[in-house]
């Protein structure tokens, strides 16, 4: 497959990331598989989170991540001619089962198919639950699920704060990949999914850990509340999410 608007896109993003001086931590690259298909697995915090995510595959293993987004961003006119240009996989919700047959396809070709389980940004940047398709999809191709946590993204550009340039430069930006879940582990829809929401759960556990907490005045809009910070806490889940 001819590859003639992804690479140019990955050069251009880690052009603006250098530009920012964004402080990336990539951890865990040596678990990225060198040949297969396999599902990424992101938490969601930013709207930097697809570049970031893809890095350490194209860096490491010079291999892409095909998305899976919603259909919206497929229909915008600057941002629709590059996600089909770098075939990523456009989800519409009146009509999913397009949407899986295509990621299913990607899988069985040996492609990285890029999930958000989450769905959507969660302003406490706590790990909402999880939509059911990545584990359903393993069972369905037996492929291995990658996790990825990105952690300090959401200071640089997210849902409901305005970019900044003074505050987004020299940002930490934590990148981590852990070890891949084999597909036998998935092979019950529920139980499945649990599984991938307690590896995803210690892995940003993790991450927070080890990132810079911020000095005394600064902003911490950023910082779960759990963790001392201001950002609101996470709404009550329910128990049976659908994909």
């Amino acid at each position: 497959m001819a590859e003639y608007v992804y690479r140019p896109v990955i050069a251009v993003a880690r052009g603006l990331f250098g530009a920012l001086r964004l402080q990336l931590d990539v951890r865990g690259a040596e678990n990225i598989p060198s040949s297969g298909g396999g599902i990424v697995l992101i938490n969601h915090v930013s709207y930097l989170d697809f570049a970031l995510a893809e890095l350490p595959f194209w860096t490491v293993r010079q291999r892409l991540v095909r998305f899976m987004a919603k259909k919206e961003v497929f229909d915008h006119r600057i941002s629709g001619p590059l996600m089909r240009g770098m075939h990523h996989i456009p989800v519409d919700r009146q009509a999913g089962a397009t949407s899986l047959r295509d990621a299913l396809k990607a899988l069985r070709a040996g492609e990285f198919v890029g999930v958000f389980p989450e769905a959507t940004i969660s302003p406490s940047y706590c790990l909402a639950s999880f939509k059911s398709g990545a584990a359903r999809m393993a069972a369905h191709t037996d492929v291995p699920v990658i996790p990825v946590i990105l952690w300090g993204s959401q200071r640089v550009l997210t849902k409901g704060h305005p970019f900044r340039l003074r505050d987004a430069a020299g940002t930490p930006i934590s990148i981590t990949v852990g070890r891949p879940v084999p597909p036998a582990e998935l092979a019950d829809r529920q139980t499945g999914t649990d599984v991938l929401h307690k590896v995803m759960t210690e892995l940003l556990d993790e991450a927070q850990r080890s990132y810079p907490r911020p000095s005394p005045g600064e902003p911490d809009w950023w910082l779960p509340a759990h963790l001392g910070g201001s950002a609101p806490p996470p709404p009550i889940q329910p128990d049976d999410p659908e994909a």
